[in-house]
């Protein structure tokens, strides 16, 4: 309850700054369907030209595009801001403001920055996945769903742990954000589930950049294609992932020298 009541502060701090620019909301809410317009123009044009695709049927790929969207949003509005903040306090040595508060400091520079807005990418893929829903009928059961939420939640962690690794790494380099757009990049192959992919592409969307473990894992899990071992291998990359985040971080703040050093 701690944790959500800190974190209710920030969101609000958030919303109280976005609210003074309201346009972001409609050129947010304008590119969020441009981006779906095309996600859903390229299915299109492949299932008008076959009817299955790397196994995977049309109502199938349309849930793994809001799968894609409903973490692109989480990630657009709550862990890319507060990681680019996170840098700019390194670069700039204010980083002191966070280390010496009571709470605990890698928690505060992982929610000190919510752009609400950005959240349309999140709604816009909830509605896809209740579209797909919809479509796929009897075929999802009240197991399958459940079984998405726990797959999501550890994709949305991975994709957390993988950002926090990389921004951690600003202690010792200059411009990581270089990294941070290759990764936006590479997310973009999520829209498309790994297996078409040639092998060594598909193990760098799985074990270098854990993209497939984003998107097309919970599009398995909510189409009732998950294996048991991928459901086991997701949840044990999540918790892998978020300790080897936590390690790197206390280590990193070693090397910290600040406004006040």
């Amino acid at each position: 309850m701690h944790l959500l009541r800190l974190f209710a502060v920030y969101l609000r701090l958030g919303l109280l700054g976005e609210m003074e620019y309201r346009a972001n909301f409609w050129i947010n809410l304008f590119q969020s369907f441009l981006e779906l317009a095309v996600a859903l123009g390229g299915l299109a044009v492949v299932f008008d030209h076959t009817d299955t695709l790397g196994g995977w049927q049309p109502d199938e790929l349309l849930a793994l595009v809001g799968v894609y969207f409903l973490i692109a949003g989480l990630m657009r509005a709550l862990v890319q801001p507060s990681m680019q903040l996170f840098m700019e306090d390194i670069r700039k040595g204010t980083l002191d403001f966070k280390l010496t508060k009571p709470e605990d400091a890698q928690l505060l520079v992982s929610i000190q920055r919510v752009e609400i807005w950005r959240l349309v990418d999140a709604v816009v893929g909830v509605i896809v996945l209740g579209i797909a829903l919809s479509r796929l009928g009897t075929q999802i059961g009240l197991t399958d769903v459940l079984i998405f939420g726990i797959t999501l939640a550890a994709g949305a962690l991975i994709v957390y742990s993988f950002y926090m690794i990389l921004a951690t790494c600003a202690f010792w380099f200059v411009r990581v954000e270089n990294i941070l757009v290759i990764f936006q990049s590479m997310y973009q192959a999520g829209r498309w589930p790994v297996t078409i992919y040639p092998g060594w592409l598909r193990w760098i969307l799985t074990f270098l950049v854990p993209v497939a473990f984003a998107t097309t894992v919970p599009a398995s899990a909510f189409t009732g294609r998950i294996e048991p071992g991928l459901l086991l291998g997701s949840l044990g990359l999540a918790v892998a992932l978020f300790i080897a985040a936590r390690l790197f971080w206390r280590y990193g703040i070693r090397f910290y020298s600040g406004a006040s050093a």
